[in-house]
């Protein structure tokens, strides 16, 4: 599997339980959520949160943050905390104000990370070790992992929002994501249309019990992959299931990793009549955009929302 696909399913396997939060001063967390904080305004600190890592506590508001999470870095930016970043893993590559990245977020090492002086560290699925060496150098730490839900994808935008000082531009932030992710589902009539997601060109998928599959679903779509045969929410489907399935739609998530397009997908053999491919239904996505779940996830929404109103219209 290609290391792009390998490290993607990785991130998106390492999911745990968010809610959204409530009002400034207790926001409200599930059982093994992301966060619940002590302070009540912007720039109120100390400010305590408590992670999948446990609680860490920020005692004065960071200036010198490193991020290890493309979407982490991503929000940050867009809460209006760019100025305090200092460092990124070499995948954030957006936006184009961000540093650029020398950091592996991968094989993380915890004495490059500390040389940069961070007073406050974001980093991302399975991070304990990490978390561990770098609370030891009293490095605070915010562990932000996958959100199984929009509401956690929202309770993580305010968290770092608290965490860095920026409680009310996150607030706006999330709520703008919520109300462009909603016009995008209420804009379009597309109940019923078939669609596959694809990951890689050796044809991983992903069921709608996963992240993005629940929040595709809002669309009313239906997805090739919920029958495939296996327990995996990350199915490798085959040629023969696509086929046979003839979706509506085409969702390429490896337009950068694999160089797919609507043309190699025409080129495929026992592809080019496919309804998604006759149909004008191939949808090439922005891999990074896809497997993050910042405030760019309303612009990939929307493109689905209207290629799929398209396909609708024209057949």
């Amino acid at each position: 599997m290609p290391r792009r696909t390998l490290a993607a399913l990785t991130g998106l396997l390492l999911m745990f339980t968010v809610v959204a939060c409530g009002s400034d001063s207790s926001p409200s967390v599930a059982s093994g959520g992301t966060s619940t904080t002590t302070a009540a305004a912007d720039a109120a600190f100390p400010v305590t949160l408590t992670t999948p890592a446990g609680t860490v506590t920020i005692a004065d508001q960071p200036k010198a943050i490193v991020s290890l999470s493309p979407t982490a870095t991503e929000t940050l930016f867009a809460i209006g905390a760019g100025d305090q970043v200092i460092a990124v893993d070499m995948n954030s590559n957006y936006p184009a104000a961000a540093p650029k990245g020398d950091l592996d977020s991968y094989k993380p090492n915890v004495e490059a990370i500390a040389g940069k002086r961070p007073d406050l560290v974001v980093v991302a699925g399975d991070s304990n070790d990490l978390v561990k060496g770098l609370t030891a150098l009293k490095i605070p730490v915010l562990l932000e992992g996958a959100p199984t839900d929009l509401a956690g994808v929202f309770a993580e935008v305010e968290q770092l929002g608290q965490a860095t000082g920026h409680l009310a531009a996150a607030k706006k932030v999330a709520a703008d994501m919520k109300s462009g992710i909603e016009a995008a589902v209420a804009g379009t009539d597309v109940k019923g249309l078939s669609y596959y997601y694809e990951l890689d060109n050796t044809f991983y998928s992903q069921t709608s019990k996963t992240f993005l599959g629940t929040v595709i679903g809002q669309l009313g779509l239906v997805n090739i992959a919920d029958d495939a045969s296996g327990a995996s929410d990350y199915p490798q489907l085959s040629v023969e299931h696509i086929i046979k399935k003839n979706p509506d739609l085409i969702l390429l998530a490896d337009t950068k990793c694999c160089q797919q397009s609507a043309a190699t997908v025409k080129a495929r053999p026992g592809w080019s009549q496919l309804k998604a491919v006759t149909g004008n239904g191939v949808v090439e996505l922005d891999d990074d955009i896809a497997s993050r779940w910042g405030p760019r996830l309303v612009d990939l929404v929307s493109q689905i929302a209207d290629a799929a109103g398209k396909v609708k219209a024209a057949a």
